[in-house]
């Protein structure tokens, strides 16, 4: 894939809180320098700001500080900060993504790169496969050209897989954005989130089922739930979580605004004071509640699904609890 000559950098850069939260760290210079050494390699990727050596081989820790010249613990410092503040994310198998790449990059010009190269790469082959019809080796071992129409086919293939990636991750990207945007609203946000994660695998259904912009439509409708950001006025606060809200049987009451303010029956704002005392998990079986009460998912009265495994919410569903 074409990389590309130049990243767009503001002039004000220096002027920016989280940049200056940063220099006042241990090595927050050296960080700065890596942050910027990464928007390079992101544009040498052309790939949606995602970082990788090749097709489907992420950088290690190791490989980035012999890259970028720093030890690798100043690697780990600077990869810890900037996820941290929320510049780039990384999963369990290693792949980095800037996040908000289109603030340093023209995405309309970096597709027209990855379109270009792929037209080159056909026109290319096409003329490998005509020649090929002609030269042959005498031993009847593959020809040099014939060698590089096996390279072509290598490279196109990692292409696609990569455009796949891209595509996946970039919706994946946008959906986790919006979500910890809503920290400022008391809602946990998301740090790391591996492809091979239940969570993934449901945000991933949900966008195949409904698309982009319904996931962000229903993230937006969040705001406008003081139930769901756990600020009604009932004695018996819940928060939502991420996990709650990609559930196959959640998802769609978000969308189609059932937790909206105006929809939330005044018994979820305010509860009748003869039920001040009423326990939410009395229908609970008792070894069940003790157990979530040791994983965490029953803190009091206060339900926190963030904790809870896919069995212990199903039977949560089933005891009428959500």
């Amino acid at each position: 894939m074409s990389e590309v000559k130049w990243v767009r950098i503001m002039t004000d850069m220096f002027d920016n809180r989280k940049i200056k939260h940063i220099r006042k760290l241990p090595e927050g210079n050296n960080i700065i320098l890596i942050w910027v050494m990464l928007l390079s390699l992101a544009g040498r990727c052309n790939a949606s700001g995602m970082i990788f050596l090749a097709a489907n081989i992420p950088y290690t820790n190791k490989m980035l500080s012999d890259e970028l010249g720093f030890e690798e613990s100043v690697i780990c410092i600077a990869l810890d900060a900037l996820e941290r503040f929320g510049m780039i994310t990384r999963d369990e198998n290693l792949l980095l993504l800037v996040n908000n790449w289109e603030e340093y990059q023209n995405i309309e010009g970096m597709d027209k790169i990855r379109e270009q190269n792929r037209l080159r790469k056909q026109k290319q082959r096409e003329r490998q496969r005509l020649l090929k019809g002609h030269v042959m080796s005498r031993d009847g071992h593959a020809t040099d050209i014939d060698k590089e129409i096996e390279e072509d086919k290598e490279i196109e293939n990692n292409i696609i897989v990569s455009k796949d990636t891209i595509r996946q991750t970039e919706s994946v990207r946008r959906c986790v954005e919006a979500w910890n945007s809503l920290s400022s609203y008391g809602i946990k946000t998301i740090s790391r989130m591996s492809s091979s994660s239940q969570r993934y695998q449901r945000l991933v259904a949900r966008l195949k089922e409904y698309g982009i912009d319904a996931v962000l439509e229903a993230i937006e409708r969040i705001k406008c739930s003081k139930f769901l950001c756990g600020k009604s006025n009932s004695k018996q606060q819940w928060v939502i979580t991420f996990d709650w809200f990609v559930l196959p049987n959640n998802f769609p009451k978000v969308l189609d605004g059932n937790y909206d303010d105006k929809n939330i029956p005044k018994e979820e704002h305010e509860e009748p004071e003869k039920h001040e005392d009423k326990d939410r998990f009395a229908c609970l079986d008792l070894t069940f509640r003790e157990q979530l009460q040791k994983s965490g998912v029953i803190d009091g009265q206060t339900l926190i699904l963030g904790n809870a495994t896919e069995t212990e919410i199903q039977q949560l569903q089933k005891a009428g609890i959500l």
